[in-house]
């Protein structure tokens, strides 16, 4: 049975990888890309996301070792620029879930938690008196302003941020840039937050889709890693555009150690920040069945008695409604 302990930390890992048109194979305990290439090993232990464009083929023996190993992986469209479907996350713990569930239900928590995230943004503290909307146009200044000086800097021209999906080709260099670098980074930010069991789509800036967590995450970033990443390299030469950004993506989050960034910044804004690591209670969900305990906290919904955690096979008494059970008795005023 694996636990998260001897497996590689998050911020430990190498980030991401793409890959498209060839056949992901299981060769001993790690993987393997088949293309006309040739045979490339790909160490899975030490991946975070795997990016898998068209024309991709997947065993089922290489799927399982990603998921043991806690490895996020997405179908995506060509160059990586389209999410179409994502594996699990990693842990099975339902706390920290719980706890950004419970911010969010909170009018006035989810409101510090924005204000956080504005504040981890600007260098210089911003006025207790200042209302939402007034952030709101202070962060939108200071990403025109960003624009505006890199578009200097670089000598390359800023018209807008304008791409149809349906139509990439038609997009300028630059939209395009940083599509392809704000997937990678959205892509990051996805696995970290289900590989600490936070939920992808419970946003507290961002609401109503699927990813809303994510982008409010990946926001903090991109002025600082994304953008400027995008001007430079189409500064730098149009050609090869997209695989020149992911690779450069992958260079500057290694270098600006942004996997060890992402969720101590989490923990940050959710003021959540006793609970930076991963415990070494903390079960990897796909290796225990769902009915097991998640560890010694107080969690809400969390079985007690002699039997928590057993299924009913190993002789673990079923549950039903009026047994005590908060889960199961959750009023529809709940909210959740």
């Amino acid at each position: 049975m694996r636990h998260l302990h001897i497996l590689p930390r998050f911020g430990d890992r190498w980030g991401h990888l793409y890959i498209e048109r060839g056949s992901l194979e299981k060769e001993d305990n790690s993987l393997a890309l088949i293309d006309k290439e040739g045979v490339t090993p790909i160490p899975v232990d030490q991946l975070a996301l795997l990016f898998l464009g068209p024309g991709t083929k997947v065993t089922q023996a290489a799927m399982k070792l990603l998921a043991e190993n806690n490895c996020l992986v997405c179908w995506t469209g060509e160059e990586g620029v389209r999410l179409y479907a994502h594996s699990t996350g990693g842990t099975h713990s339902a706390h920290r879930l719980l706890w950004q569930a419970k911010l969010y239900c909170n009018e006035e928590e989810r409101l510090r938690v924005v204000r956080r995230m504005f504040q981890k943004r600007f260098p210089e503290p911003i006025d207790a008196g200042a209302t939402l909307q007034q952030i709101r146009g202070m962060e939108g200044a200071r990403v025109r302003n960003s624009y505006q000086r890199l578009s200097k800097e670089f000598g390359v021209e800023w018209k807008g941020r304008n791409y149809d999906q349906e139509r990439w080709d038609h997009a300028d260099p630059l939209n395009r840039a940083l599509s392809v670098a704000n997937a990678c980074l959205y892509g990051i930010c996805h696995a970290a937050i289900l590989s600490a069991g936070y939920s992808p789509a419970i946003g507290f800036i961002h609401v109503g889709k699927m990813l809303s967590f994510v982008y409010d995450i990946a926001d903090l970033y991109k002025v600082e890693l994304t953008v400027p990443l995008a001007f430079k390299t189409v500064a730098n030469s149009p050609d090869e555009l997209e695989r020149r950004v992911r690779t450069l993506c992958r260079d500057s989050f290694y270098h600006e150690k942004l996997l060890e960034r992402i969720l101590p910044d989490i923990a940050e804004v959710l003021n959540a920040r006793d609970d930076l690591e991963e415990r070494s209670s903390e079960l990897e969900g796909r290796a225990v069945t769902l009915a097991g305990r998640t560890g010694d906290w107080p969690v809400f919904g969390e079985p007690d008695g002699p039997h928590s955690g057993r299924t009913v096979e190993d002789g673990g008494e079923p549950r039903r409604p009026g047994d005590g059970d908060p889960d199961l008795e959750l009023p529809l005023s709940a909210g959740i």
